[in-house]
């Protein structure tokens, strides 16, 4: 599932897709979306993972696979901000998964003495590359056990965002369009924002966060939500800028606990694409 090795941008990058990858599959396994035939299985130490494969018998599984090849070419290309994976009723938010992708200058350097992956920023070895992929893996699925169950009819999207300064006005990754819905988002009820992981190579950030309803929060203990999150979000704020400092990284990648986070943020106005929406209509 890892690359043995991230000492080059590709190696990076490969890993990034691969977490991105994991974790869609997660949530559309974990709440049910499709059926067993749309995914393989993989492992994890112990851990035991369905990846969404190219199921002809599933239009839906195999849109979902197109627009993550679509990520894919905005990832390379270091255009794609933010990414936005969400289930709704009619226009009504019930879940939101943010991907938010930063990319790095610093180059990692190979510390003679201690034979370690070193980055010049000093923010995580490989093994710390690793140990967090897998928490944030593990954390991703332990969330998805204790979310309640989802409406019937549902319609899934995601929604790219870029970084306006280096992206082409006229690029759209394949399987995405222009985005022409309003830029504001609405929950039907309480939401609850928790940060999942985050993860940093050297050459890219990785950050997952989940914003649901209170309601839907299951088993989850009460000490994870600290406060309410907002009932609108501006997906033309988010911005991974915003987030924590960059000292604080390595912390972040080993930290085990949920934490809350306000989603909103100043209004920016960014490019954004989405591709077609994916009714699921009769889910069981």
């Amino acid at each position: 599932l890892f690359p043995n090795k991230i000492a080059t941008e590709q190696q990076s990058v490969v890993l990034v897709k691969r977490l991105l990858a994991i974790s869609v599959s997660c949530i559309t396994y974990m709440r049910g979306l499709f059926p067993e035939s749309s995914y393989g299985t993989r492992y994890l130490d112990d851990l035991c993972l369905k990846i969404l494969r190219e199921d002809k018998s599933c239009l839906g599984s195999l849109q979902i696979v197109k627009w993550i090849q679509g990520c894919f070419d905005a990832l390379e290309k270091q255009y794609v901000n933010g990414l936005l994976y969400i289930s709704t009723t009619v226009s009504v938010l019930t879940e939101l998964y943010q991907f938010k992708f930063k990319y790095k200058k610093e180059v990692p350097q190979m510390d003679i003495i201690s034979n370690q992956m070193n980055f010049v920023n000093g923010v995580c070895s490989e093994e710390d590359i690793k140990q967090a992929s897998r928490l944030l893996i593990r954390k991703l699925y332990l969330l998805m056990q204790n979310l309640g169950p989802l409406p019937n009819d549902i319609t899934l999207t995601m929604k790219l965002l870029y970084y306006n300064d280096v992206t082409p006005k006229d690029y759209q990754p394949p399987g995405f369009k222009e985005d022409g819905s309003p830029g504001d988002l609405f929950f039907d009820g309480e939401p609850v924002n928790l940060r999942v992981g985050s993860v940093s190579t050297g050459f890219h950030v990785m950050k997952v966060r989940v914003t649901t309803e209170k309601k839907r929060m299951g088993t989850v203990e009460s000490n994870l939500i600290q406060k309410n999150g907002p009932t609108e979000i501006s997906h033309q704020g988010l911005d991974c800028d915003e987030e924590e400092e960059e000292g604080s990284t390595k912390i972040s990648c080993l930290n085990l606990a949920f934490s809350q986070e306000e989603v909103i943020g100043p209004k920016k106005k960014r490019k954004v694409s989405e591709p077609e929406k994916l009714l699921l209509e009769g889910r069981k």
